[in-house]
């Protein structure tokens, strides 16, 4: 175990109002995915614009493909069951409110082959449409999953995933197995459980946007944090850092797989349970 070190460089406070941005997105987006089945009441009165959410099950593919779009937002959750289920939200938006369910009514969500993708009319001055996605799985499931204007989130699966956020935030939740995630501008937060890492490891990057990571206490893996352009606090067992700018790689708990969860160009809070 690394021996602990406190790094005065930046005060500890100047270093706090750097991050909550984090936890922001991150509230916002739980929210939001806690919340689906209340969503498009927010539209019902609101001139110019429509909400509808549509509901499919599909026999559960060896590797699911999910692309958000433009601006659509997606979730996959783990779930007892055997299938897939996928809840869509079409929300539209145009020059009246018959106009934009109109417009809906034209969006077509592809479920086939283990790809889930929408498409529809072209957006053209006021009118427009964006499709989001809760997306119910067993717990073990490889994954394919990208976004660019909106949240991205996985919780609980376990499996080979790639996952890909233009514009974040990305958030992963009690994930395992071989997944590579990427946000370019965007929050990171991830949250590990259990007492190890399940499966080949984790390799979690922002580009350009704060990462916060959440290690339960006596939690095992060989663990790369930091930041190679921002500020960082550190507040591990054996471990206290703040305000310099680097990665390190340290064992927690014996070592284990590799858990990799760093920013680019962000700050970065990395707190044990």
């Amino acid at each position: 175990m690394r021996m602990a070190r406190v790094l005065n460089t930046l005060p500890l406070l100047a270093l706090v109002t750097l991050l909550p941005r984090a936890a922001m997105a991150q509230n916002t987006w739980n929210n939001w995915d806690e919340n689906w089945s209340r969503g498009c009441d927010e539209d019902a009165n609101r001139p110019g614009r429509f909400c509808e959410d549509r509901v499919a099950r599909i026999a559960a593919p060896r590797l699911l493909t999910v692309n958000g779009g433009e601006t659509g937002a997606v979730s996959v959750r783990a779930w007892d069951g055997n299938d897939v289920e996928v809840r869509q939200r079409i929300q539209a938006w145009a020059g009246s409110s018959d106009e934009a369910r109109q417009l809906a009514q034209q969006v077509r969500v592809r479920t086939e082959g283990g790809s889930i993708s929408a498409t529809g009319p072209a957006a053209s001055g006021h009118r427009g449409y964006t499709v989001s996605y809760l997306v119910l799985v067993p717990r073990r499931m490889d994954l394919r999953v990208e976004t660019h204007n909106g949240p991205l989130a996985v919780n609980g699966v376990t499996g080979r995933m790639e996952l890909t956020a233009l514009n974040g935030p990305l958030d992963l939740h009690s994930v395992g197995g071989d997944v590579r995630a990427r946000v370019e501008s965007g929050p990171l937060s991830v949250t590990l459980s259990g007492q190890h890492w399940n499966g080949a490891g984790l390799d979690a990057q922002a580009s350009n946007g704060p990462v916060a990571l959440s290690v339960p206490r006596g939690f095992a893996a060989t663990l790369t944090t930091g930041t190679n352009n921002g500020t960082m606090i550190v507040d591990l067992p054996g471990i206290r850092e703040n305000g310099v700018a680097r990665q390190f790689t340290t064992r927690l708990g014996g070592g284990g797989a590799p858990v990799r969860v760093v920013s680019i160009n962000g700050p970065v809070v990395v707190r044990g349970g």
